[in-house]
């Protein structure tokens, strides 16, 4: 709708103008201030532009245009409404996705937490923004890719094997060990003893030449438990990178590094000119005993991406990531790749609370609220609803026994209830979205029309909020929209009144919007509501 409206202004005012959403929709379904953009050139007051503006669309058929205070206000026609309509029904799951001539090819990585642990409350929100993004993406016609960069290199994987042969040994053989300070515990570590006990035989926890191999094979594991988590939650990830699969690429990364004349050595190590693209400090890529920093890693795995030509780079990352953004940037530059292309999308941090207390943390993780734990208590659409619910620039703080009422309280309730209802109307009045599609809705009141604005600007809210990456918005919209409708509904009789198919169609385009809307978000909205 948005589109048509604005070429039709496009041809009287031209490209240059706003277009705003009025909160009265009484008022108008659309506003521009144009008039007081062009007031300097014409040489007038806003108000008398406005007013021969208004006059120049006087035979449009999409709206009614009058001035306000020098706005120019578009009151959508009931044709038009009732046109959008008929196309949304016709579209159906389809509805509000594009075909674009020239879709953006995104490379989107997110979550890639290390494979040394279940996933655990900080990995929830970007792993679930992470998906929801893509799915609205691809949606609009996007070309989307979406990966897991797997840390299975490095300390951690050392420590992981060490972990599990501590534990082993006092768990199972009744020994006293000494542990690293820095080490991986809790009863998943236990389950990955027993069954490496059962493969290898005792002797592998003995053995320090094997600990990469009992590393691995817990890694494996750890992966598997991941991956199911993730599948539970309704994530899926297209690809899996092993960090250690591009290690064969390394040398070759850093001698393109050492050609850019940005590198340099100091004490043995060597560092990155990061400073020269606006780091804190220069970093080291190459430790002075030869080893690779993480730095490094990251710039093979960068290269590798940067290398397939996608238009962007997309990194969903921890809050805690903010001072590696430059830095990576840097090297992504260095390789003399466009870091513009790189867009780092932070995740801020999550508080959860049961009964109004911090939610105990897992047995089975040792130190963390475990994203199975909270899929077990809430289940995955309530899950994924509350993680996109909030701007990703903000904290976010829920009690997991609001998400369990079954009533208004509750958004994700609210939301699919308003779904159930428009199926429960369908079924009392014994008609079929079909059976009322072609039915007129043109001439219905303005509050009935203002609802039908309201549910067709659904393709809106996902190009703004993909845009601006604001996923929150489309949250903020089922919210609106489901309002919307029980009070209307809650005003007005249906089943019976003259108006029925009419206002049956209205309610199969707010049950379209939210069902494809709430699909996108990873949640399938539901056709009855079990109480």
């Amino acid at each position: 709708m948005k589109s048509k409206v604005r070429a039709e202004l496009e041809g009287v005012l031209g490209a240059d103008f706003a277009l705003e959403k009025p909160k009265d929709k009484n008022l108008a379904h659309y506003a521009t201030p144009a008039a007081f953009g062009l007031a300097k050139t014409l040489r007038k007051a806003p108000k008398i532009i406005a007013e021969e503006l208004a006059t120049k669309f006087e035979n449009s058929e999409l709206f009614e245009a009058s001035a306000v205070n020098g706005y120019l206000n578009l009151k959508l026609k009931g044709a038009f409404l009732n046109a959008a309509a008929s196309d949304a029904l016709a579209a159906d799951a389809k509805f509000g996705a594009k075909t674009q001539a020239n879709p953006q090819k995104i490379y989107i990585e997110y979550i890639s937490a290390n494979p040394t642990g279940p996933l655990h409350i900080g990995h929830v929100r970007g792993a679930v923004y992470g998906d929801s993004l893509a799915r609205v993406g691809a949606h609009l016609g996007h070309d989307i890719f979406t990966e897991y960069y797997i840390n299975d290199a490095g300390n951690q994987i050392d420590l992981l094997g060490v972990s599990v042969s501590l534990r082993a040994r006092e768990a199972l053989f009744g020994e006293s060990v000494e542990y690293p300070e820095k080490y991986y515990r809790g009863e998943y570590i236990d389950e990955i003893a027993k069954d490496a006990l059962e493969k290898f035989g005792k002797e592998i926890f003995y053995d320090e030449k094997r600990n990469l191999e009992l590393a691995n094979f817990a890694k494996d594991i750890v992966l598997d438990v991941i991956k199911k988590d993730l599948k539970d939650a309704n994530i899926e990830i297209e690809s899996w990178a092993s960090e250690k699969s591009f290690y064969p690429q390394l040398e070759p990364t850093i001698e393109r590094l050492k050609k850019s004349g940005e590198m340099y050595e100091k004490e043995g190590s060597v560092y990155i000119a990061s400073t020269k693209r606006g780091d804190d400090n220069d970093r080291v890529v190459v430790r002075s005993d030869g080893r690779p920093t993480y730095l490094a890693g990251d710039a093979v795995y960068h290269a590798h991406k940067f290398a397939q030509d996608f238009d962007r780079y997309i990194n969903i990352w921890g809050a805690d990531h903010h001072g590696y953004i430059a830095r990576l940037k840097a090297l992504i530059h260095f390789l003399g790749y466009d870091d513009e292309k790189l867009e780092v999308i932070l995740m801020q941090m999550v508080s959860l609370l049961k009964e109004g207390k911090p939610f105990k943390m897992s047995k089975r993780a040792g130190t963390s609220v475990l994203m199975s734990d909270i899929n077990a208590e809430i289940g995955a659409d309530a899950l994924r609803y509350i993680f996109i619910s909030k701007a990703n620039t903000s904290s976010l703080e829920f009690d997991i026994d609001e998400l369990k009422r079954q009533d208004a309280s509750n958004p994700v309730f609210y939301i699919n209830y308003a779904h159930a209802r428009v199926n429960q109307i369908f079924a009392k009045a014994g008609k079929s979205v079909a059976d009322v599609a072609g039915a007129d809705i043109s001439n219905l009141n303005d509050d009935a029309k203002n609802l039908l604005f309201e549910a067709l600007t659904m393709p809106e809210v996902l190009e703004d909020a993909f845009s601006s990456r604001q996923l929150h918005k489309i949250a903020d919209y089922l919210k609106s929209l489901s309002a919307s409708f029980h009070k209307f509904y809650n005003e007005n009789r249906v089943v019976g009144s003259e108006n029925e198919d009419a206002l049956l169609k209205l309610f199969a385009v707010v049950a379209l919007s939210i069902r494809t809307a709430l699909s996108l978000l990873g949640i399938t909205a539901k056709e009855r509501m079990e109480h």
